[in-house]
């Protein structure tokens, strides 16, 4: 069995904010998005990701979690330019033992700059 999690950053979108089973939380990819309305903020590549990760934080609230129990990190960085930036800040979000992570460069398109799509293990 599983459990929706419905709660924290709104979409319009036909798709859960995360799922869990088995004792993980997966959270489905975040963007730059207002919290509320689920409309697109565009703002610096800074601005989305700060967003994107603040919706990442209150999904997984929302699960009885934080970012301590992140085990995995999906991200997706539309710019090789920003990837210097996107490390520094990441370290704002995740110390060590860090997360496992995975990060794509293109692919947004001109509609983002940032994605992030998570796993939590719940102890």
């Amino acid at each position: 069995m599983f459990n929706v999690i419905n709660k924290g950053a709104k979409s319009h979108l036909p798709f859960s904010p995360a799922i869990e089973a088995a004792g993980f939380v997966y959270v489905s990819g975040q963007a730059s998005v207002d919290a509320e309305t689920g409309a697109i903020v565009v703002d610096s590549f800074a601005g989305e990701m700060k967003r994107s990760f603040e919706n990442l934080r209150a999904i997984l609230e929302a699960a009885d979690c934080d970012f301590s129990h992140v085990i995995n990190i999906r991200a997706y960085v539309n710019h090789q330019t920003d990837l210097v930036e996107y490390n520094k800040l990441y370290a704002q979000f995740f110390s060590a033992p860090f997360p496992t992570r995975t990060t794509t460069i293109g692919g947004l398109g001109n509609l983002l700059k940032f994605e992030v799509d998570c796993v939590a293990f719940k102890d």
